[in-house]
């Protein structure tokens, strides 16, 4: 088994394997922001992009197995496509931790550090409006984070150090799940059937916070990142946390004013939402998405194929190889098992940034997740082709 970080043949792209993009594309490599961005736009692409997505534990394993702690280096040996976050560091006041090893968010949320396993994670402690009665006690509130206490110097600086070599994804942006962490997500699901007034109070201060966040952000720099990261879960394992009606009433209407906010500017959308929501999706490419992940096809409906299929020549998609059972619990060869079916389907024609489907946990084998990137650098250009022959 080869154990080490570099790509096939020692090379940062691997060129054997291309027919059709390579006679396209002769004598020219794409750098990982090139070959995102032609994604995005749709355009004629070397290989698909291989996005990696880890948690801190697997980083450090990656970063010490490389022997390299410089993020950029680290990604450029691995020849991971790495689409970089941007954060937005807050500056204003936080509400003040009530014990030990507690902090708290802009938004007023306490969290705590938990162990499971190998990994560490941030656990909400009881949520800030749990107890509020009405949406005029929101008025009340006094943690609603002030848009001018942003860092958007550090964000700016983000989006630079990552040049011209690596595409960015930033800020994040969401509704219901900040909404969620402000409530409590049992309540919060029956907010939106017994009290949604009170609901739709909070997403509009929710709402319009984070969209003067976007209008000084977006509108201040010159260099603007890639895609914006609007994140708002609505699926379970099974099927929709809301119904089609709920979220086409409270949560719809929003979506796409961001969307088009976010779009004024010449910026993407990258929508998350894990789980089952298929029969979301046109609603979601109807408000003005451009990218979704990350695809969970374990959950009925998400079937690879079959998105691609429907939806594939209206939205991009971002995500596929399972994180769930395959990339943990699996072997190297069930994993290129995987990925490749991900390039075929998703991938097929392009329009696909192959990625796990969330996170790579704590206690994932690196060889698992070396071999998805392996993968993607011996098919991606490949199946590209072949896709494209059979059209």
């Amino acid at each position: 088994m080869r154990r080490g970080l570099d790509p096939p043949g020692g090379l940062p792209y691997s060129w054997g394997h291309e027919s059709k993009a390579k006679a396209v594309l002769k004598n020219k490599r794409m750098t990982p922001k090139q070959r995102v961005q032609a994604i995005l736009d749709r355009q004629q692409v070397d290989r698909i992009p291989v996005d990696l997505w880890c948690s801190p534990e697997v980083y450090r394993s990656l970063a010490e197995r490389a022997g390299l702690e410089e993020e950029r280096e680290m990604y450029r040996k691995l020849g991971v496509d790495k689409i970089f976050w941007i954060a937005a560091p807050y500056q204003g006041e936080l509400r003040p931790p009530e014990s030990a090893g507690e902090t708290t968010t802009p938004w007023g949320c306490r969290l705590k550090k938990v162990e499971a396993g190998a990994a560490r994670y941030d656990e909400g402690l009881e949520p800030p409006l749990k107890e509020y009665p009405t949406s005029d006690a929101l008025d009340d509130y006094p943690w609603w984070p002030d848009p001018e206490r942003f860092d958007y110097d550090a964000m700016e600086r983000e989006v630079e150090r990552a040049g011209d070599e690596f595409a960015t994804l930033g800020p994040w942006v969401s509704l219901f799940e900040i909404y969620c962490a402000l409530r409590g997500f049992e309540q919060a699901l029956m907010d939106t059937v017994l009290c949604p007034d009170f609901v739709g109070a909070a997403l509009d201060r929710i709402e319009a916070i984070q969209t003067e966040l976007l209008r000084r952000f977006l509108g201040r720099t010159k260099k603007k990142p890639d895609m914006v990261f609007v994140s708002d879960d609505m699926g379970g394992q099974s099927g929709l946390l809301l119904s089609l009606g709920t979220w086409q009433n409270l949560l719809g209407p929003r979506l796409r004013r961001w969307c088009d906010r976010i779009h004024s500017f010449g910026v993407k959308v990258f929508y998350h939402s894990d789980g089952a929501v298929a029969p979301l999706i046109p609603h979601l490419i109807e408000a003005g998405i451009d990218v979704l992940n990350p695809i969970q096809h374990a959950c009925p409906g998400m079937e690879r194929a079959s998105l691609k299929e429907r939806f594939g020549e209206r939205l991009l998609f971002h995500g596929g190889v399972d994180n769930q059972s395959v990339l943990p619990f699996g072997t190297p060869e069930q994993v290129k098992e995987e990925t490749r079916h991900c390039l075929e389907s998703l991938g097929r024609g392009g329009g696909f940034i192959c990625c796990s489907c969330h996170l790579i946990q704590a206690g994932t084998p690196l060889e698992n997740v070396l071999a998805l990137i392996e993968t993607v650098h011996r098919h991606g250009a490949r199946c590209l082709a072949i896709n494209a022959e059979r059209d």
